[in-house]
């Protein structure tokens, strides 16, 4: 099948790879890009997927937080220029209050609720109107805890990163932030391994079993000794997707679970959004690179 400049380019953002590696692993794979990570992963010429999911868009991410109910939103323009505008701040706020304020489970029900000009979708239509570009509520969750839980909640960069955590076992607020801030920069997927699907797990041992097999050097090892050697990089692999098994960002000689530990928490859940992940951007020239390539 032929290969788009779009799709070069997108696996291109994800795995750092370069651009004829990218176009030989799309073409090995038939055009899927998550396969094509993998082969990129199997032949050592790219990392574990890292940057998945960072393909940028603009806008805003939000957190209100009152009692025991929190609610995380995104809200997404074309230009990081709109998203400072007052007029987009204001709907942001808006647009998540309404949401707080309701039982809303999807994007459809939330555009739906009651505003002041009719329908929080109204609201969109008429800052779309005065600011001349597409706006849109992207996603949003809603998040409740109990009494003897606290939340943690941390911004960065006015609304590009933002994360939520409820903790449980501490009346320390400040554990709390601290595994906000941590979530929002150390990126984990799930609290511990005892979320994480078995199918994650399998993927990965498939993985590191094609990053050996393409490994010279582990040819002649045996299979008891590689066995162990791919369950200890399956283990390492995943301990990134774990937050009590990263290192604790504010010291790098604890884990996060020891550092729960040592101050008797537990986190129960956590919420994080990054602008614009997942969402594909304009395209500019990459085309003419990539046909400039070919010849």
């Amino acid at each position: 099948m032929a290969i788009t400049a779009a799709q070069v380019k997108e696996l291109r953002e994800l795995t750092g790879a370069g651009m004829m590696d990218c176009k030989k692993a799309l073409t090995e794979c038939e055009g899927d890009t998550k396969k094509a990570i993998d082969w990129l992963r199997e032949k050592g010429i790219a990392k574990a997927a890292k940057k998945e999911g960072r393909i940028a868009a603009e806008g805003l991410a939000k957190i209100l937080i009152e009692g025991n109910k929190a609610v995380v939103l995104e809200v997404n323009s074309e230009t990081d220029f709109v998203a400072k505008n007052d007029r987009f701040l204001a709907l942001l706020d808006e647009a998540a209050k309404a949401i707080f304020n309701s039982n809303a489970k999807t994007v459809e029900e939330a555009l739906a609720l009651p505003t002041a000009e009719g329908t929080l979708n109204d609201s969109f239509i008429g800052a779309v109107a005065v600011i001349g570009e597409k706006i849109t509520l992207r996603r949003f969750e809603i998040v409740e805890k109990s009494d003897d839980e606290l939340f943690g909640s941390y911004t960065h960069q006015g609304g590009r990163i933002v994360a939520v955590t409820v903790v449980k076992g501490t009346a320390d607020a400040q554990v709390a932030k601290n595994m906000a801030m941590q979530v929002a920069s150390m990126n984990p997927t799930y609290v511990s391994r005892n979320e994480m699907p078995q199918d994650v797990v399998a993927h990965e041992r498939e993985v590191q079993e094609g990053i050996m097999a393409n490994d010279p050097s582990l040819a002649n090892k045996p299979e008891k000794v590689k066995a162990g050697i791919i369950e200890g990089r399956v283990s390492k692999s995943l301990q990134d997707m774990c937050l009590v098994d990263q290192e604790y960002f504010l010291d790098t000689n604890l884990k996060c679970g020891q550092y729960l530990k040592e101050n008797n928490a537990e986190v129960v859940k956590f919420v994080k959004y990054i602008v614009g992940e997942g969402i594909e951007k304009k395209q500019d020239d990459f085309a003419a690179e990539v046909a400039a390539m070919a010849k």
